[in-house]
């Protein structure tokens, strides 16, 4: 049992390389990537995927154009095939 002080959180798991996000709504979808990408970030993480699915490419598109304006990305590009191709996005992080 973890007995945890008063101003003190017991130890967080750091994030998965990987966050996925298909089957989702966009709101529900874009709420969830950017809480990723900050715990992501503060983890150290330089690059992770977003699995977003194929379909009609809506959730693709929303969520690339988060990307795109975000400040804690410094690039995005779609994944290889053997990473998901265009089912999936390849973020890499701004390292300060």
């Amino acid at each position: 049992m973890w007995l945890v002080k008063r101003d003190e959180r017991p130890p967080k798991e750091p994030p998965s390389e990987e966050i996925d996000l298909h089957g989702l709504i966009a709101d529900e979808a874009l709420f969830r990537l950017e809480r990723y990408l900050n715990e992501a970030f503060m983890s150290g993480l330089i690059r992770v995927r977003v699995v977003h699915g194929k379909g009609t490419g809506t959730l693709r598109q929303v969520v690339r154009e988060m990307l795109g304006d975000h400040p804690l990305v410094e690039e995005y590009f779609p994944a290889e095939p053997r990473e998901g191709g265009g089912g999936a996005t390849i973020v890499v992080l701004v390292r300060y």
